[in-house]
C-alpha cells in the first residue's frame, strides 16, 4: 500500500468548514466498537523474576526508604508503590478538552473525568497526581418510556448492577431499573466523539444513539481547553404510537473515592443567565437562540464554601457566594479550610439541559444518595420519573449543605414526546469548574480561565456555551477527521487508532495553565540555584563582519555574569520559557502531562521526543511551549543534592546545560528533575533530542522568533556534550550504565540508538544556526556531523547496526531513531540509504516477525539467531511508541507495506477485541508472556509519527550550503565551543563502590540466576 501524500492546509489539517452540520445521531465511518456486554480479560501486570529481583534489590529498597520519607513530608514520588490499581479493560473515550486533569480517563486542561464504554463516570483525574479510579454508579444517563396503551419501562442506560450492601434501607440507587440489555448496545469510541446505539432496549421500538462530544479542536487554544462534554441523544419512534420519554440525568456531588460522604457539600439550580464569565450566553451577541437551558450546579466542599454560615451557603451559586462575603472574611475563613478532596482547590459541577419547542426541563437540585439524614432519596427521584415523566410535581426542599456520612446528588429530566416514525433530539451538557491547581505553595490558574474567569463560578456558562456551540464544534472535528477515515490507501485499523491514541492528551493527567507566574512570594526562591540568561541572539547583518565566536562569547558572558544577575528572578530560577516569548507572540499557556499513570514525571523529555508529533501537528503552539521550558530549563543550574537510587551517590539535582529528564513532580518548572533511578545529568540521549526537536519545530511553524530564543540553550547543549567524547573523535560514547530512554538496559561506547542521535542533532545544529544567520556555527556543527558520522557507520555489520561498540549484536528496533528525526526534518540521511533499508528490513524480519507471527508489534531486542534478546529487562518488551516509531521511519523509506504490518501487531494486541485489554489504557509496554508495564503511557502517541511520514507536511527550511572544512574559521569556532564545554564539564565522578556494593555485583555476575 503507498503512503498519502494529501496537499493539507499551512496549519497541517484541513480547514474546517463550519457550514456543514454534522448528523450527531450517526457514527463515524471508522471506530472502536463493543458491545456493552462484552467481557473482555483484564490486563496482567508484569512480574519480577527471580534474576530481575536480585538485580533490582538495592534500588527498590532506596526507593521503598525514599517513598517512606517523602510520604513523611507529604511529597509525592515518581512510583507510587502503595497504590493498588483497579485494572479493568473497559476503558472509553475522557471527558473534556485539554489540561484538565479530568472526569472520565483523561483530558487536555481542567482536570479529565474518564468514561468506560459500558456507560460508567470513572477515573477522576482532577486534580495533580490525585485519581479516583472506581465509577460512581450514581452518575447515569437514564431513559423512561410511556405510551398510550398504558406500557411503561425504564432503564439505566448501564448494563452494571451496583452492589447491594447487607441492611441497606433499599432507598438508594440499587432501588432503580437496571434493565439495559447490553448485548443490544454497541458503543463506537473515534476520539474525541464517542456514539452508543440502544436498539430496541429497554423500549422494543425505540432506537436511542447517544453522542458523547468534546472540544477537542486542533490548531484551537480557546474551546479545546474547556472543562465539558455534551451529550446528544437522538431518539428515533418505530412504532405505530407516539413514545412519551424522559432522559434523566443524576450527578453525585462527588470526586471520587469517599470524597462524596465528606460533608458540606451543596447544590442548587443554576441562574437562567450567565454572570460574569466571558464565556457566558448573551442574547446580544449573534449566537443561534437555543431557548431555556435547565440546569444544576454540585459545589463540591472547599475551604471558604464548607466553612460559610448557612445562610451564606444558601444562596446557592459561586458567584453569589462570594459576593456575600466580603475579602477579609474570606482572608480569615480561608486560613481555617481544608479544601476538597485532601485540600485541593474547590470544584463545582454543571449538568445542564436544552429546553427546546419539543423538550420539556425539570430539575431535582438535591436528593440523597445514601446517608441518614431525612428527604427525598434517589428511589424517590426514580418513582417520581416513572410516575409522571417530570420533576414539575415534585415538592422541593430548601437546599442546605450535606452532613458528614451523607452523599447527595442532583438530577435534571428531559421529557419529549416523539410521534410514531419519527426523531427528536435531546441535548445535556457536563462542565466541570476548578480554576486552580496547586503544587505545594505555589498554585496556578488554567487555560479556560483566560475566557471565563479565575472566581470559581464559571460551570454554568460553559455547560450552557457547550450546548451552544457544540454543533460548531464537531463540524470542526469532522473536517479535521473524514480526509482521513475516507483514504481508502489506509488499512482499516489505521484512522481508528491514530485518533483514539489521542485519548492520553486528556487521560495523562495533562495540566493547561494560562501562563502566568505562579502566585507566590518570589523571593522565597532559594539563592543558590541560578540560570544563565537566555537572552535572544540576534544575527542581522553579517556581510563583511567576522563574528567567528559570537554565539561562544555570548554564552561565555552570560556565565561570567550570573551570579550578579537580580532581574527577573521567577524566569532566572526556574523553567518558565515564557519569558522567551518575543513582543506580540500569544501566551497559550504552559503545558504539563505524565509520562504514564503509574511513573508520575511531569513532561518526562526523553519519551515526549516520540509523543510530540502528536502536539506539533495538532497543537504546534503547546509544543513551542514545552520547548521553551525546557530551553529555559537547559540555562538552570540547581545544586540542592538528591540521591540516585541506582548507585545510592547524592548529586545536584540539575546541571547547568543538561536538558532535564523532566519538569518536575512536586514543585513543576522549580524542582526540575523528579526521576532519580539514574542521575540523568549523564543521560546520553535528552540534549540530541532536544536539538532534533527544536529543529523539528522551527521547520514545522516556520517560527523564527522560537529558533532566536532558543538558540543559545540548543548551542549550550550541544556544548555539554562534549565530555562525553573521550577519545577526541567526534562521537559520544555511552558509560556502561543504562544512560538513556532504555534505562533498564545497559550500554557501553558507541550505540546505535545514542550514537545515531548524536549524529543527527549535529546537522540539526548546524541547521538552527543556519536559519538565524550564525553561518560560522552552521559550519562548525556540520563539520563535526561529518566526523561524528563516519565514526557512526562502524557500527555497521553487513545488515544491521550493532547495538553498541562492545560486542553486544542485539538488533535494536530502535537502532534509526536518529535517522527517523532527520527525515522527519528534512535533514540529509546520516547514514547511506541502502544501510536504512538493510536495517529496517532485518528488524522487521526478525523483531517482528520472528515474535509470535508479528502479531505483537516490534521486541526491542532480537539476537541474530532468531531469539528474543532476554538480557535485561527492556530488551525483551515491546514498545508501542517505539514499533510506530519504528514503522513512521520506514514509511519515510519507502517501506510502507511493512510499516503497517508492523504497527499492526499493536493494534491487534493493544486495541483489538482478542488482544490485551490495553485500549484506552496503552502501556509503555508489554513482555514475552503479555505482561504490562505501566499502563496508560505517553509514548504511544508516536503513531502521530506515522501520520507526519504519511502526509509530509510542508517544511519552512531554507536550502544549506556547508563550508565544513577545518580550516582557521573551525578551529576560532572550535576554540570558544571548547572553553564553554570545558565549563559545563562534571565533576570527575567518584567511581569507589562500598564493599557490600562491590560483593553484591559480583554475586550477580558470578551466579546470574
Amino acid at each position: 500500500m503507498e503512503a498519502s501524500h494529501r496537499e493539507e492546509g499551512k496549519d497541517g489539517y484541513l480547514s474546517a468548514s463550519t457550514g456543514d452540520k454534522v448528523d450527531p445521531g450517526k457514527p463515524a465511518s471508522l471506530a472502536w466498537q463493543r458491545k456493552l456486554d462484552s467481557n473482555l480479560k483484564a490486563p496482567k501486570e508484569f512480574e519480577l523474576g527471580v534474576r530481575d529481583v536480585m538485580h533490582m534489590l538495592p534500588i527498590g529498597f532506596r526507593l521503598w526508604r525514599h517513598t517512606k520519607e517523602e510520604a513523611a513530608k507529604g511529597r509525592a514520588t515518581i512510583f507510587d508503590f502503595g497504590k493498588k490499581h483497579i485494572l479493568t479493560s473497559d476503558h472509553g473515550i475522557p471527558l473534556g478538552g485539554i489540561g484538565l486533569a479530568y472526569i472520565q480517563e483523561y483530558e487536555f486542561s481542567a482536570g479529565s473525568i474518564g468514561r468506560s464504554y459500558k456507560g460508567e463516570f470513572q477515573h477522576f483525574k482532577l486534580f495533580p497526581k490525585v485519581w479516583e479510579e472506581s465509577p460512581i454508579l450514581e452518575n447515569q444517563f437514564s431513559v423512561f418510556v410511556s405510551r398510550a396503551s398504558g406500557e411503561k419501562v425504564s432503564s439505566v442506560l448501564c448494563p452494571r448492577r451496583p452492589e447491594i450492601s447487607k441492611g441497606s434501607p433499599g432507598s438508594g440507587i440499587e432501588s432503580w431499573d437496571w434493565n439495559l440489555n447490553g448485548e443490544k448496545c454497541t458503543y463506537h469510541a473515534l476520539y474525541p466523539r464517542a456514539w452508543t446505539t440502544y436498539e430496541g432496549t429497554p423500549d422494543p421500538e425505540l432506537k436511542i444513539v447517544s453522542r458523547q462530544l468534546s472540544p477537542f479542536i486542533p490548531h484551537n487554544y480557546k474551546e479545546s481547553s474547556y472543562p465539558v462534554s455534551v451529550f446528544t441523544f437522538i431518539v428515533s419512534n418505530n412504532g405505530r404510537t407516539a413514545a412519551d420519554v424522559t432522559l434523566l440525568f443524576t450527578w453525585a456531588n462527588s470526586v471520587g473515592g469517599n470524597s462524596g460522604s465528606s460533608g458540606d457539600h451543596f447544590n442548587s439550580r443554576m441562574m437562567e443567565e450567565g454572570r460574569g464569565g466571558k464565556g457566558s450566553y448573551d442574547d446580544s451577541q449573534a449566537r443561534p437562540r437555543i431557548g431555556r437551558v435547565g440546569g444544576l450546579l454540585c459545589v463540591a466542599r472547599t475551604s471558604l464554601q464548607s466553612l460559610l454560615p448557612p445562610s451564606l451557603v444558601a444562596v446557592g451559586d459561586c458567584e453569589g457566594l462570594m459576593e456575600a462575603a466580603n475579602y477579609e472574611e474570606m482572608e480569615e475563613i480561608g486560613k481555617r479550610g481544608a479544601g476538597t478532596a485532601n485540600g485541593q482547590p474547590p470544584v463545582t459541577f454543571a449538568i445542564a439541559a436544552q429546553e427546546t419547542a419539543d423538550v420539556h426541563v425539570s430539575e431535582c437540585p438535591y436528593f440523597f444518595i445514601s446517608g441518614k439524614s431525612p428527604g427525598i432519596t434517589a428511589k424517590d427521584v426514580w418513582d417520581e420519573i416513572k410516575k409522571h415523566g417530570t420533576f414539575d410535581h415534585f415538592g422541593s426542599e430548601k437546599a442546605s449543605p450535606s452532613e458528614p456520612g451523607s452523599c447527595i446528588g442532583a438530577a435534571i429530566a428531559a421529557s419529549v414526546t416523539v410521534p410514531p416514525n419519527s426523531v427528536r433530539t435531546v441535548t445535556f451538557s457536563l462542565s466541570w469548574d476548578c480554576p486552580e491547581i496547586r503544587f505545594g505553595e505555589r498554585s496556578y490558574h488554567r487555560r479556560y480561565t483566560k475566557f471565563y474567569g479565575t472566581l470559581g463560578d464559571a460551570a454554568a456558562a460553559i455547560a450552557r456555551d457547550a450546548i451552544i456551540e457544540n454543533a460548531n464544534w464537531e463540524s470542526q472535528i469532522e473536517a479535521w477527521q473524514r480526509p482521513i477515515l475516507e483514504d481508502k490507501r489506509l488499512p482499516e485499523w489505521y484512522p481508528i487508532t491514530l485518533f483514539n491514541e489521542l485519548y492520553y492528551l486528556n487521560a495523562g493527567g495533562t495540566i493547561w495553565t494560562d501562563g502566568s507566574p505562579p502566585m507566590q512570594n518570589l523571593a522565597a526562591i532559594r539563592e543558590k540555584k541560578f540560570s544563565t540568561d537566555g537572552s535572544r541572539i540576534e544575527f542581522k547583518n553579517m556581510n563583511g563582519i567576522s563574528h567567528e565566536n559570537d554565539t561562544a562569547i555570548h554564552i561565555l558572558e552570560r556565565m561570567a555574569t550570573t551570579y550578579e544577575q537580580i532581574n527577573n528572578p521567577a524566569a532566572s530560577h526556574a523553567a518558565l520559557g515564557t519569558y522567551l516569548l518575543h513582543n506580540g507572540e500569544e501566551n497559550v499557556g504552559q503545558l504539563l502531562y505524565l509520562e504514564g499513570a503509574e511513573y508520575l514525571m511531569w513532561n518526562t523529555y526523553d519519551v515526549h521526543f516520540y509523543s510530540s508529533f502528536a502536539l506539533v501537528m495538532l497543537f504546534p503552539e503547546l509544543q513551542l511551549s514545552v520547548q521553551r521550558d525546557f530551553a529555559a530549563a537547559v540555562m538552570m543550574h540547581d545544586p540542592s543534592r538528591r540521591q540516585i537510587m541506582s548507585d545510592g551517590k547524592w548529586v545536584p539535582r540539575k546541571a547547568l546545560g543538561a536538558v532535564p529528564h523532566d519538569i518536575g513532580l512536586n514543585d513543576p518548572w522549580f524542582e526540575l528533575n523528579a526521576y532519580n533511578l539514574f542521575s540523568s545529568a549523564r543521560w546520553k540521549d535528552l540534549n540530541p533530542k532536544f536539538v532534533l526537536q527544536v529543529y523539528r519545530d522551527v521547520v514545522a511553524t516556520g517560527n523564527k522568533n522560537f529558533a532566536r530564543a532558543v538558540w543559545p540553550s540548543v548551542y549550550v547543549a550541544m556544548a555539554y556534550m562534549e565530555q562525553f567524547d573521550k577519545d577526541g573523535d567526534g562521537m559520544i560514547e555511552n558509560e556502561g550504565f543504562p544512560d538513556q530512554t532504555y534505562d533498564a538496559w545497559s550500554v557501553t561506547g558507541v550505540s546505535a540508538y545514542c550514537g545515531g542521535l548524536w549524529v543527527a542533532s549535529l546537522q540539526a545544529a548546524s541547521a538552527i544556526a543556519h536559519e538565524i544567520g550564525d553561518k560560522a556555527s552552521a559550519n562548525y556543527f556540520w563539520a563535526k556531523f561529518e566526523k561524528a558520522k563516519a565514526v557512526y557507520s562502524t557500527l555497521w555489520n553487513g545488515s544491521y547496526f550493532n547495538y553498541d561498540s562492545s560486542g553486544n549484536k542485539s538488533i535494536h528496533a530502535d537502532q534509526l531513531a536518529g535517522q527517523w528525526y532527520t527525515r522527519a526534518c528534512g535533514l540529509s540521511p546520516i547514514v547511506d540509504k541502502e544501510k536504512v533499508r538493510s536495517a529496517l528490513e532485518t528488524v522487521y524480519n526478525f523483531n517482528v516477525l520472528k515474535y509470535k507471527g508479528g502479531k505483537r508489534g516490534a521486541v526491542n531486542g532480537m539476537l541474530p539467531d532468531g531469539r528474543v534478546d532476554m538480557s535485561a529487562l527492556q530488551s525483551r518488551e515491546i514498545w508501542p511508541g517505539v514499533t510506530y516509531a519504528l514503522a513512521a521511519s520506514m514509511i519515510q523509506e519507502g517501506l510502507t507495506d511493512i510499516a503497517f504490518q508492523t504497527a499492526a501487531g499493536i493494534f491487534e494486541a493493544a486495541w483489538s477485541e482478542k488482544g490485551l485489554g490495553y485500549s484506552f489504557q496503552v502501556p509503555e509496554g508489554w513482555n514475552t508472556d503479555d505482561q504490562y508495564r505501566s499502563l496508560c503511557y505517553m509514548r504511544p502517541l508516536a503513531i502521530w509519527g506515522m501520520q507526519w511520514a504519511l502526509t509530509r507536511p510542508k517544511l519552512f527550511k531554507e536550502e544549506m550550503q556547508y563550508e565544513g572544512t577545518e580550516d582557521p574559521s573551525y578551529l576560532r569556532q572550535h576554540a570558544g565551543f571548547t572553553k564553554v564545554a570545558r565549563l559545563l564539564k562534571l565533576p570527575d565522578d567518584d567511581a569507589s563502590k562500598s564493599f557490600l556494593q562491590t560483593a553484591y555485583e559480583y554475586t550477580c555476575q558470578r551466579f546470574p540466576f
